[in-house]
């Protein structure tokens, strides 16, 4: 296939995913039912998002132009894809970069989400026989270079295994917000979205806040309330409250709405259900390096706006690195 063809069946991918395809729908509801963080609305949300913000004939036109892909591709590589599964579909940036690029993806699903991007193959597939060498698989041996997104802990038998290649390897990342004391309403509201969608589980979630010294919490813990339906779910609140009792047993401070527990930490990283905080004298002092290896986003009135963490573009790529460059350097 030509650049042309590939960006026109990416556009009819996006209008098949916003669709109520029978088959589609199906592949939703099981990946719902095999994993209770999927819940349906975050399932839509995350298909939106890529239907919306990358398959867009308009969007894909101008982020190509950018990188020179020949019309043709001649010698396409065999890329190994090792997917995350925190969130729906958070892989499907890394099968985008490779799909466009004329290369052939081959794809190891996480466990956690394993019904939506073979659906996505089908309807490939199905659209265009040259698609067949995209796959599905278990195993990624022979591969000529790999992108593996996993934990720290991960990364290091990705190191093993996929070092001697040309290969990206994605760690943990979280991200802060930088707040100034006199966040209106709205802003307070539009960061609530930025810790709370996907339950906080995506590395683009803010999970630790800095704030100004004698900062008054209370009308945030009071908007955050948007979210008090995450209580009822039943993982969620496990975590609640498994990191309440911690708290309590250890005699932490703390502050809570029911739904959130905030704890004093220097640690950009919390664990589900819980955010951090810190005190900063002067803004300047507070706001870590952009080039932080920890951090995939910096949520403030000077950095990505508040709401707009979950909102990633066709150029924001994870940990910094340029996955476009990656896979025209092989």
């Amino acid at each position: 296939m030509d650049l042309q063809n590939r960006i026109n069946i990416l556009v009819e991918l996006g209008e098949f995913m916003l669709s109520e395809e029978a088959s589609w729908k199906e592949a939703k509801t099981r990946a719902f039912q095999h994993n209770a963080w999927f819940i349906p609305d975050f399932i839509n949300l995350s298909v939106s998002r890529i239907a919306e913000r990358f398959l867009q004939k308009d969007l894909l036109e101008k982020w190509t132009s950018d990188y020179q892909i020949p019309e043709w591709e001649n010698t396409p590589k065999k890329i190994g894809i090792v997917m995350a599964g925190n969130i729906p579909l958070v892989g499907f940036h890394d099968f985008l970069c490779c799909f466009i690029n004329g290369h052939d993806p081959v794809i190891k699903p996480s466990s956690r989400d394993a019904w939506l991007f073979p659906e996505i193959l089908k309807f490939l597939n199905k659209k265009n026989p040259a698609t067949d060498q995209i796959l599905v698989s278990p195993m990624l041996k022979g591969m000529d270079a790999y992108i593996a997104t996993g934990s720290n802990n991960s990364a290091r038998y990705f190191d093993y295994y996929f070092g001697k290649y040309p290969s990206l390897i994605r760690r943990n990342r979280t991200s802060i917000a930088v707040l100034e004391g006199n966040e209106t309403a709205e802003e307070l509201e539009k960061l609530a979205d930025d810790v709370f969608l996907y339950f906080g589980l995506g590395c683009r979630n803010v999970t630790q806040i800095h704030v100004p010294e004698n900062y008054d919490f209370v009308p945030l813990l009071s908007t955050f309330r948007k979210y008090q339906w995450m209580a009822d779910h039943h993982k969620y609140k496990n975590n609640y409250d498994y990191r309440l009792s911690l708290a309590i047993l250890n005699r932490l401070p703390y502050m809570t709405n029911d739904c959130l527990l905030m704890l004093e930490n220097d640690s950009p990283f919390s664990p589900i259900a819980v955010l951090h905080y810190t005190y900063y004298k002067d803004i300047k002092d507070s706001i870590p390096s952009e080039n932080n290896e920890n951090l995939q986003c910096i949520v403030g009135r000077q950095h990505l706006p508040f709401g707009e963490s979950q909102h990633p573009e066709l150029s924001d790529y994870a940990d910094g690195t340029d996955t476009m460059k990656f896979l025209r350097s092989l």
